[in-house]
């Protein structure tokens, strides 16, 4: 294959659109911020991926934007920094509640981060998600096997996958060079989220655990 039929795949290219597969991570988030403020959530945190992932950056994107968008403030007090990790999920919400965050819902940006965030949360007598919801990022084998089953976004990386061959098929055979739609992902729902009824149940972070 020649290098101007190359493909990247889960990578945006402005200046090459005809050779990138991705999803849209910004609207991923997006959706899933407006889906939990359409349940009554209007407190909530966020773990945010590594500083030098495009992932991950696309996606603490989108989490500010939703909020912009419904009028609701950002926080920066309601932002923690991880590494992908469940160990950095898990120290992310230690961070929240020794700012004495306030929140009735928590997007974590992978999944493995989500499970340490649920970790840390039960350690503190936190109830998920009878006080705090939990959603993640990339519906992994292991998210309907913990406890609580984690709410997750599901990206479409087989048909991303498949999509790239397809994509490098037609190129070598008939020279096409259109850009490609993003590929969107889809919120899969398990018990780690819940609708808030009547007044919000918020999650109070001190030293020690939560009050």
């Amino acid at each position: 294959v020649g290098e101007d039929v190359n493909m990247v795949l889960n990578r945006r290219l402005s200046r090459h659109p005809a050779h990138c597969v991705y999803a849209d991570q910004q609207a991923a988030a997006e959706a899933v911020v407006d889906k939990l403020v359409a349940m009554g959530h209007r407190e909530i945190a966020f773990i945010a991926g590594s500083a030098d992932s495009p992932t991950g950056a696309e996606r603490l994107a989108g989490y500010r934007q939703a909020l912009i968008r419904h009028g609701i403030p950002v926080q920066e007090t309601l932002i923690a920094p991880g590494k992908w990790t469940p160990a950095c999920g898990a120290a992310a919400v230690s961070t929240l509640l020794a700012r004495g965050a306030r929140f009735s819902a928590l997007v974590a940006s992978n999944d493995d981060m989500a499970i340490g965030a649920i970790k840390r949360l039960h350690e503190a007598g936190v109830m998920v998600p009878d006080e705090v919801s939990v959603v993640g990022f990339d519906d992994i084998p292991l998210a309907p096997y913990v406890i609580p089953a984690l709410s997750s976004v599901k990206m479409p990386v087989n048909g991303m996958i498949q999509e790239t061959i397809n994509r490098l098929t037609t190129m070598v055979e008939e020279g096409s060079r259109d850009a490609l739609p993003a590929f969107s992902g889809t919120l899969i729902r398990r018990d780690s989220l819940r609708r808030l009824t009547g007044g919000a149940m918020m999650a109070v972070g001190r030293p020690g655990g939560i009050r």
